[in-house]
């Protein structure tokens, strides 16, 4: 591997190992970490012993298809302890979904863990080209949600300066870019471009700042996207992948030197790509559903967690792991409309594709008769105006989306800054044909 050294520092050992080290040192911690799970977790040993399964029969990679699949209605079914593999004297943190979809899905800690999650995030950093010394403004959200401390704790053990804002108060968050210069902004991609806005409200060029780096996860963001935030805001754009119940940011993470995808840090969790309808694990390269399996999680171990998540695994690039393609959507997400099978990602591609339009958007779904509806509405750029510029951005985007994607829909165009903004991860879709 060819690697531009000079903003890496010293890497980790299996950040350098060949794929064959790698491959041997994630069979030693999948043998370890199925027998965990099957002796400290009673839902694991329940699914085991339900098929006649035992850790002793995991002795290759390829033997992980054997286990069943873990999804996120087992863990809310062990609501809130019971996925624990430890005592709970050994849980020195606990973090938990916001349940909106009913019980909150809780995940814990031991001190090891929480070092681990420090470790990945710091390499995930740095592999984004952060060093120590750095200035990193947090804006993911703190306390039970993941994004806050997970970014926090990986940036101070790294050596950087830590600014902990925080998600909310647009204004204060502009203010102290302005005023504290930071480097480094790890936040949300949806709420990065409220926080571009707000510069725009106070006249300040994101141009003339030192920020020079956005690290952008939580919600699937697409590369038209990231041309948005990085033309506008003059800064890299990178994505960092990441869930509550395999660990939390830092899963993955896009190398600066090739900005190809999240590489998936292996040695910490194994990754699959499955076909959502039937579990048949796929090979390399073909598009499914995104599994993962935890192998150093000592608190809570996963084994063949459904993310929901669709994409691909690629070969490495920047790294000896395999990376993920853009994530495209959510199997969960999916809307259907008239047969046609459409993911918000779509639409969002479709909307950067119109100079005229900002890249915020709702998308309604709703039922007239029998049929299926979709009214998007979206926005122009801010000192866009007039109701003629209205018509034809509307008939651009319907155009495209039609051309596309492959449906009809009615587009609202509005007035810049009229659509409710998000401090965390955005709402897009309204489905109201249950209502």
């Amino acid at each position: 591997m060819n690697l531009p050294m000079q903003h890496l520092g010293k890497l980790d050992r299996m950040e350098t190992a060949s794929v064959d080290e790698l491959r041997h040192e994630q069979l030693q911690r999948l043998r370890w970490s199925v027998w965990h799970a099957y002796t400290n977790v009673p839902f694991y040993r329940q699914a085991f012993d339900a098929i006649d399964l035992k850790p002793m029969d995991i002795n290759s990679l390829e033997d992980l298809a054997k286990v069943p699949f873990t999804v996120k209605a087992d863990l809310r079914d062990n609501y809130p302890f019971g996925m624990f593999a430890v005592p709970m004297e050994q849980v020195v943190r606990v973090h938990a979904s916001s349940g909106t979809t009913g019980k909150p899905t809780v995940v814990g800690y031991t001190q090891g863990d929480i070092d681990t999650w420090a470790d990945i995030v710091a390499r995930s950093i740095r592999a984004g080209g952060g060093s120590a010394g750095d200035k990193i403004h947090v804006a993911y959200g703190y306390g039970l949600f993941t994004g806050g401390l997970g970014a926090h704790y990986g940036a101070e053990r790294l050596g950087c300066t830590v600014i902990p804002m925080s998600g909310g108060q647009t204004e204060k968050q502009v203010q102290l870019i302005r005023d504290f210069a930071p480097d480094i902004i790890m936040v949300t991609p949806s709420y990065m471009l409220n926080i571009a806005d707000e510069m725009d409200r106070q006249g300040i060029d994101p141009k003339a700042l030192p920020l020079r780096l956005g690290i952008f996860g939580a919600e699937p963001w697409t590369n038209e996207m990231r041309a948005e935030l990085e033309d506008r805001l003059g800064i890299q754009a990178l994505d960092i992948y990441g869930l509550s119940e395999v660990m939390g940011p830092g899963v993955g993470m896009e190398c600066l030197e090739t900005k190809d995808g999240p590489t998936i840090w292996e040695d910490h969790f194994y990754p699959e790509i499955i076909n959502p309808d039937t579990g048949e694990v796929l090979p390399d390269g073909e598009y499914g559903e995104l599994v993962f399996t935890s192998l150093t999680k000592v608190a809570m171990p996963v084994l063949r967690y459904r993310t929901r998540d669709l994409t691909r695994l690629l070969p490495g690039s920047a790294r000896p792991m395999r990376r993920i393609d853009k994530i495209t959507g959510r199997s969960d997400d999916m809307l259907i409309i008239r047969g046609v099978n459409v993911f918000p990602s779509q639409i969002e591609e479709q909307v950067l594709k119109c100079n005229a339009l900002a890249p915020h958007y709702e998308i309604e779904v709703y039922k007239k008769g029998n049929l299926d509806c979709v009214d998007i509405r979206v926005e122009l750029k801010r000192g866009a105006e007039g109701e003629q510029l209205k018509t034809e951005a509307a008939n651009e985007l319907a155009h495209h989306i039609k051309s596309f994607i492959g449906i009809s829909t009615t587009v609202h165009v509005q007035d810049s800054g009229t659509l409710s903004r998000s401090e965390g991860k955005a709402k897009r879709v309204f489905d109201r044909r249950q209502d």
